[in-house]
């Protein structure tokens, strides 16, 4: 075989700076506003994929486009923060909220905070920053307490993140909830506002 045939024959690559580069992948970026009626099936999507998938929260059967409405009205009336991150394209990333802890009047300035991210935007600081938003929403609001109730199995990221925020673990109940063919307690955990 001559110089000239192996040459053929053997596969070649362009120089580094001629071949065609990868577009890097977008920065994560989102905007966090106050939530929408158009919002409500995507915040659908993301909470009723939790309920099917993990045991972040206890409920068993997802929620409709109409408890979602009704809640959003509910918590629209009351003056409560519900906000949601969304992408530069327009993309729901997850959502926060806080909502009355018992339906007492003695108890209108404590609430309980619920956060839920999209599969695709966990791990990247923005349960975070809808928490920090959160917070400033609902001191703005006039609310003093608010309540966390955190899965103790399988919601180690969301205890790990409320320390952070100073919240401070005030109970724990065990065996509380029944799902999965498994029985599951909670962590309750606290921080005030004022």
């Amino acid at each position: 075989m001559n110089v000239l045939q192996e040459e053929y024959e053997t596969p070649r690559r362009l120089p580094q700076h001629l071949r065609k580069q990868e577009a890097p992948e977008p920065p994560f970026s989102y905007t966090i506003r106050p939530a929408r009626r158009a919002d409500l099936p995507y915040v659908r999507e993301i909470y009723n994929y939790y309920v099917a998938n993990s045991t972040v929260t206890f409920d068993e059967d997802g929620m409709t486009l109409a408890d979602w409405r009704s809640k959003f009205d509910y918590l629209a009336k009351l003056g409560l923060p519900f906000i949601v991150a969304e992408s530069a394209t327009g993309q729901l990333l997850g959502y926060a909220l806080v909502s009355p802890w018992k339906q007492k009047k003695a108890y209108r300035y404590t609430v309980e905070n619920s956060i839920y991210l999209g599969a695709a935007s966990t791990g990247k600081g923005l349960g975070s920053a809808l928490l920090t938003e959160l917070i400033e929403r609902s001191r703005a609001a006039g609310l003093r307490e608010v309540i966390a109730v955190i899965a103790d199995r399988g919601a180690e990221a969301s205890l790990k993140m409320h320390e952070r925020f100073g919240f401070s673990e005030i109970g724990r109940m065990g065996r509380v909830g029944y799902k999965f063919e498994r029985w599951l307690g909670i962590v309750l955990m606290q921080k005030s506002l004022k």
